[in-house]
């Protein structure tokens, strides 16, 4: 559960809000009405089914969670005028972190309907649940596309560098990786993003996404490079903003029938710049609002600019 500042009677009051990077994107896949599932380990406390309960409100299956008896973790988000949104977490053994290898899916389990899997976040770094989802990740990437956003939380992040060794060896397993120019100056402090997302392009993914809050988001194939520019909006934050552009990748990937990999292994440079459109509206609509609130299919419609002519 994400604590968001809200102001009420003069003070700064937190709000409880549902969110964790890949649950915002389930819920926001499923606001666009795309078919999606969440699968993690979710604590049987008040919190723990309030977060199960809004998974079902929003379309999204979770037939596949599981259900542990310690709390649910707690980020406190303080935020600041012109920066990114700091996390505070509050986590040592939440349930979510102790997803065991146990707990995974069969392969049985997860037929030709599960088109992709995505993975992101502190997930892949608090253990044992990180050693988990990087089982399930090596283990399907080969089977399904796999869709990967670090989402960098440098406070749960011990070491830097022993971090940056292992993400960069689960890049080479994705087919789709979405990171925040944000997340590369912190990874790379010596280097241009841009250097490093072409990096990680050539270790095999076929679509590196960087986005660059306000300033829009560029995309790379082996075949183009696509900036596609900024929706400007009132923003209220940006909690979730990443989370929602991810959906809106996916979900405009998906209605195209590119969420497979041979299709993405020949993406075109238009398919690639409506998707980051779509996406890029998605993410404005989210930071209107306060906490992670992706927006559904047609409020991103209503977002899109009037034809030309």
């Amino acid at each position: 559960m994400d604590l968001v500042p809200v102001s009420a009677g003069g003070e700064t009051l937190y709000a409880p809000r549902a969110g964790g990077s890949p649950y915002n994107v389930a819920i926001g896949l499923g606001r666009l009405g795309v078919p999606v599932g969440f699968f993690g380990r979710l604590s049987d406390d008040a919190f723990g089914r309030q977060l199960r309960d809004r998974l079902s409100a929003e379309g999204v299956d979770n037939s596949r969670l599981v259900t542990g008896p310690e709390p649910t973790a707690i980020a406190v988000v303080h935020l600041a005028a012109g920066a990114e949104p700091h996390f505070t977490f509050y986590g040592d053994g939440a349930a979510d972190s102790l997803l065991a290898l146990d707990d995974l899916p069969a392969p049985a389990n997860l037929d030709d309907s599960v088109q992709a899997l995505h993975f992101g976040s502190i997930s892949l770094v608090r253990q044992p649940a990180a050693a988990a989802y990087e089982h399930l990740l090596r283990r399907e990437s080969g089977r399904r596309v796999i869709s990967l956003d670090p989402n960098v939380r440098p406070s749960v992040i011990p070491n830097r560098d022993a971090y940056r060794a292992r993400l960069e060896a689960l890049v080479a397993l994705a087919h789709i990786v979405k990171v925040s120019r944000a997340d590369l100056a912190w990874l790379y402090p010596d280097r241009q993003p841009e250097d490093t997302a072409a990096a990680w392009l050539a270790r095999g993914p076929a679509l590196v996404v960087m986005t660059r809050g306000a300033d829009g988001a560029i995309a790379m194939t082996g075949r183009a490079v696509i900036d596609v520019p900024g929706v400007h909006v009132m923003v209220h934050d940006t909690v979730g903003a990443g989370d929602a552009f991810t959906a809106g990748l996916l979900g405009s990937l998906a209605w195209r029938g590119l969420l497979a990999r041979a299709a993405l292994s020949r993406l075109g440079a238009d398919d690639v710049r409506a998707s980051l459109e779509f996406a890029n509206r998605a993410a404005a609509l989210t930071c209107t609002q306060s906490g992670a609130e992706p927006p559904t299919r047609v409020q991103v419609r209503v977002l899109e600019p009037p034809p030309l002519g």
